[in-house]
């Protein structure tokens, strides 16, 4: 079962340390706790008062005066947990602490007034419970620091540990890393014989009481997903690099400066990688070593915090401010800020060794509630594993469910984010707690179903809501789920990307049909129609962040990911690519390239490309830069005559494509309207002209297949589109169709090496007339052409 490419992330040294869980069970279906969570009748949330436009009461929060805080805080197990007050974040001593009373449905809180405490209060928890009972006698960092200990897990999954200070699940911003300069040393945070005993509180991570920030981020888009063109990016690798950017390099500050330059391009909407607080600070700390870093971001700390690594203003609130005067500066461009949220685990990691019941880290969640966040093996001792990357968050409980809705509507309500993308979202549609896995998308108690309920995804002609993506597969289990999302959301079509792939790379190994492109090209209609789903649910891509850039796909017929800094080394990435490297021919690598980024724009569907492929961004045929915060994974912006000619391709490309809405249909294309007339919307053809039968379409010895799409039926400019694809190791006739009465096809874009430079594709006005019906046009080996009628 194939999952995604590069998905195996090494966790951090010593702090992120994760093993393998051990062996599960093999049973499932455990349905959720019996216990649903109410306050003041109303079932779901944990807890309802206002805070902007969103509900919560959990966290911790000023009143209107500011003369008061209160704080909340989640636990059905613990049975006792205090808050320690800070005036600074680390290396002194808390300049207050108050116990915490149990409330309604596990809610644990207590109000306390701001007289005498500092402008800034930080704060963190710590928590008592069956594993390690309360003594009064117990004190951190002192011979008493033993004091109450029973076990590090208890036999129903408890793992408190009072010497851990926990930062608060629902905290709005966040100190500090808990690995930075100031504290190397992991092992403060994790249980187990040697480390149980150690106070983490000087060092730990801690959570910043925050007033309510008013800064605007500016009026929403409201673009029909259909008609977006997103760009998948890091915000410091977007900027950090760039000569251009005078100041804030790398932050969310550097990137409001690039808004303009990406409408420019034509994109409509920035997908960028995780932005919630992770443990990042510490990245380029050792350059020659695959751990320690963590540049991609997919280990998150917390749900609610703006990663303080890409805030320029990182005093107390800065972070907040700025992400949202970032999302303005791309609102006011009219792009869409979505962002890459990951769900499925957490940055706590798993076993520090597979054969190691007691070691884990407990800064956080799982010193709260174990097995209310977590998804725990039968036997309630270890983590169940569906990422690879420590264990998965329990997306099955009603209480940590409630985390994940309150965050997202926090990030769109508050912080103006338009859209997300969910990585490893089959967790997400997970049907057990513990004990096993099992996706169900009908399910209407998974997180899947809930989150679709709650944040309303946007309608199909567009309007208000949250465009909602998924990576739709995990690890191990039933978890590979491209096409089998619930209604509503949308996907990464990796079947999209493997198809055309292999089709391009390899001929005569990958035995791929006519047929199976075409269903490609048409918006995937038999993974999303079934279900009521349109083209626009899927997205389609050639590349991604987490795998070989566009060039490298046909640059490197294999990974490379042991090369010295600041090229590697990176450990993992996936070993089958469908990559092929031209035989090494510059020119055919970028001939090759064109094909693919022109394959995006000519499909029905919504395209996504990664950023630095407008411009033939290389990661030097490493295929798993997760870790590499360095010069060679900033994007470039010093570029070559062949990447101007290739911006310009792309964006010239992009152009066509928003100008032509027969390429962006909001149904999959069909033979007949409702009162059966036929419409030829799209209709496939050899090369000889003639239509592509039955027999043709399902031939894996045929490499040469073209469409024509009828613009009359979608309101296009032209009235036709016609699109050639020889893939071929040879030239290739195709005669032309019929362009409609009184018509002739002009050409806008032929991707043969002949034609590259400035104007390979043409501008409005400018394109060259080719000829009417039976014209011969002759294609060149892996060339493809896209002609009008007009």
């Amino acid at each position: 079962m194939k999952s995604a490419i590069g998905k195996f992330r090494p966790l951090r040294a010593a702090l992120l340390t994760a093993g393998l869980a051990a062996t599960p069970l093999l049973s499932c279906g455990q349905a959720p706790e019996a216990e649903v969570l109410t306050i003041d009748g109303t079932p779901e949330a944990v807890g309802e008062t206002q805070q902007g436009a969103i509900s919560w009461t959990l966290g911790a929060q000023y009143d209107a005066t500011k003369s008061n805080i209160t704080f909340r805080v989640y636990s059905s197990r613990a049975t006792r947990i205090e808050v320690y007050l800070y005036g600074v974040p680390t290396d002194t001593a808390a300049v207050a602490k108050y116990t915490l009373t149990k409330g309604t449905n596990s809610v644990w809180s207590v109000t306390v007034p701001t007289s005498g405490l500092p402008a800034t209060v930080y704060y963190g928890y710590r928590a008592w419970g069956p594993n390690w009972t309360y003594n009064a006698s117990w004190t951190p960092n002192s011979a008493n620091a033993g004091l109450g200990f029973v076990t590090d897990v208890d036999a129903q999954g408890n793992r408190f540990n009072p010497n851990k200070l926990l930062v608060d699940p629902y905290a709005l911003e966040i100190s500090h890393d808990p690995i930075h300069p100031g504290n190397t040393n992991g092992a403060i945070y994790a249980s187990g014989a040697a480390n149980r005993n150690t106070d983490s509180g000087p060092k730990a991570a801690k959570g910043i009481v925050l007033a309510a920030d008013t800064t605007s981020y500016g009026t929403k888009p409201t673009r029909a997903l259909k008609d977006d063109v997103i760009y998948e990016v890091h915000v410091r690798g977007l900027t950090q690099g760039d000569s251009s950017i005078t100041s804030c390099k790398g932050t969310y500050a550097g990137a409001a400066q690039k808004a303009a330059a990406l409408k420019a391009l034509g994109v409509t909407a920035v997908e960028f990688l995780p932005l919630q607080e992770t443990d990042n600070d510490a990245n380029d700390v050792n350059p020659t070593s695959t751990t320690g870093d963590n540049y991609w971001g997919y280990m998150t700390l917390n749900y609610f915090a703006p990663d303080r690594r890409y805030a320029c203003d990182k005093s107390p609130g800065g972070p907040t401010k700025e992400f949202k005067a970032m999302v303005k500066a791309f609102h006011d461009q009219g792009i869409k800020v979505f962002i890459d949220v990951v769900y499925n685990h957490t940055g706590e990691g798993g076993a520090w060794s597979s054969t190691d019941k007691t070691t884990y880290n407990v800064f956080s969640f799982r010193g709260l509630d174990n097995p209310t966040y977590y998804t725990l093996t039968g036997d309630f001792q270890n983590s169940w594993d569906n990422t690879g990357v420590g264990g998965n968050y329990n997306t099955f409980n009603t209480v940590a469910q409630d985390l994940i809705i309150h965050s997202l509507k926090y990030w769109k309500d508050e912080l103006g984010v338009d859209g997300f993308r969910f990585d490893l979202a089959s967790v997400l549609g997970n049907t057990c707690q513990h004990g096993c896995f099992n996706y169900d998308k009908l399910n209407s108690g998974t997180a899947l179903n809930r989150i679709w309920s709650n944040l309303a995804p946007r309608p199909a002609a567009g309007g208000t809501g949250a465009d909602l993506i998924a990576e739709p597969w995990a690890i191990g289990g039933n978890s590979y789920q491209v096409g089998n999302f619930p209604s509503g959301w949308s996907e990464w079509n990796g079947i999209y990307r493997d198809t055309l792939r292999k089709d391009q790379n390899q001929m005569g190994v990958e035995l791929v049909t006519p047929g199976q492109l075409a269903t490609r090209f048409a918006g995937s209609s038999d993974l999303y129609e079934d279900d009521g789903r349109k083209p626009y649910n899927s997205i389609n891509f050639m590349v991604a962040h987490d795998g070989m850039t566009l060039k490298d796909l046909y640059s490197c017929t294999s990974k490379d990911n042991g090369q010295l800094w600041p090229y590697g080394p990176s450990d993992g990435g996936e070993d089958n690519n469908h990559s092929w490297n031209q035989d090494g021919v510059a020119a055919d690598q970028r001939k090759a390239a064109r094909n693919g980024f022109a394959f995006l724009m000519l499909s029905a569907g919504t395209p996504m490309f990664t950023g630095g492929d407008e411009f033939l961004r290389t990661q030097y045929c490493n295929n798993n830069v997760y870790n590499l915060d360095s010069s060679a994974n900033w994007l470039n912006y010093s570029l070559n005559t062949d990447q101007t000619n290739f911006k310009t391709f792309a964006q010239r490309l992009i152009a066509f494509r928003k100008a032509h809405p027969a390429l962006r249909p909001a149904n999959f294309f069909s033979a007949s309207d409702t009162n059966g007339n036929v419409m030829e919307q799209m209709r496939w053809f050899q090369p000889s002209g003639a239509v592509a039968d039955t027999a043709y379409m399902g031939n894996t010895g045929n490499h040469a297949l073209a469409f024509r799409i009828d613009g009359t039926e979608f309101g296009d400019t032209a009235s036709a589109i016609y699109v050639a694809y020889n893939g071929w190791s040879g030239a290739v006739d195709f005669k032309l169709p019929w362009p409609f009465t009184g018509k002739q096809w002009y050409r806008v874009t032929d991707t043969c090496n002949w034609a590259e430079g400035t104007n390979q594709v043409a501008n409005p006005g400018s394109e060259t007339l080719i000829g009417g019906e039976n014209t011969n046009y002759n294609v060149c080996a892996r060339g493809l052409i896209v002609l009008i009628a007009k």
